[in-house]
């Protein structure tokens, strides 16, 4: 019998211009790790507790491009990524260019009661604009569905 491997379900694979500046900003500041990289396609997948994504250095490999790329990459786009502690990421990132939104406490309307998240917004070399949040709980009717999520 073979063991099941869990997969994500979606996994976004970004284009950028430069690897090693890529991998710098993911690793050194937002605490991913190298899951593991194709070195001579300039390729690495990467992974922060749950949230996983491909880097790819455009022009070396068979990129997938339907369109001119132009700064910033992924214009219309934010990725939210959930995670348990933010305020390292947010500690090396407050005072760079990085920065797009200083990081807040948001309560989003989710059918008759309220998700709260602490989040802050910020953009990679590429301009890929990254959305990291922690939960911190449910307010309103129907409560007793979930846990407040503090660690």
């Amino acid at each position: 019998m073979s063991k099941k491997i869990f997969q994500p379900a979606l996994v976004p694979e970004l284009l950028v211009s430069d690897i090693e500046k890529s991998l710098r900003f993911y690793v050194d500041i937002c605490g991913f790790e190298i899951v593991y990289e194709r070195k001579e396609e300039k390729f690495a997948y990467i992974r922060n507790e749950a949230a996983e994504i491909m880097l790819e250095e455009t022009g070396i490999s068979k990129n997938w491009v339907t369109g001119n790329l132009g700064y910033p990459f992924g214009r219309g786009i934010n990725f939210e990524i959930n995670l348990f502690d933010i305020d390292f990421i947010y500690e090396k990132i407050k005072n760079t260019d990085n920065l797009y939104l200083e990081m807040e406490e948001k309560w989003y309307r989710q059918n008759e009661g309220y998700i709260g998240v602490k989040q802050f917004l910020c953009q990679d070399p590429d301009g890929y604009l990254l959305r990291f949040q922690k939960e911190l709980g449910y307010k309103g009717k129907n409560e007793e569905k979930y846990k407040n999520f503090e660690t």
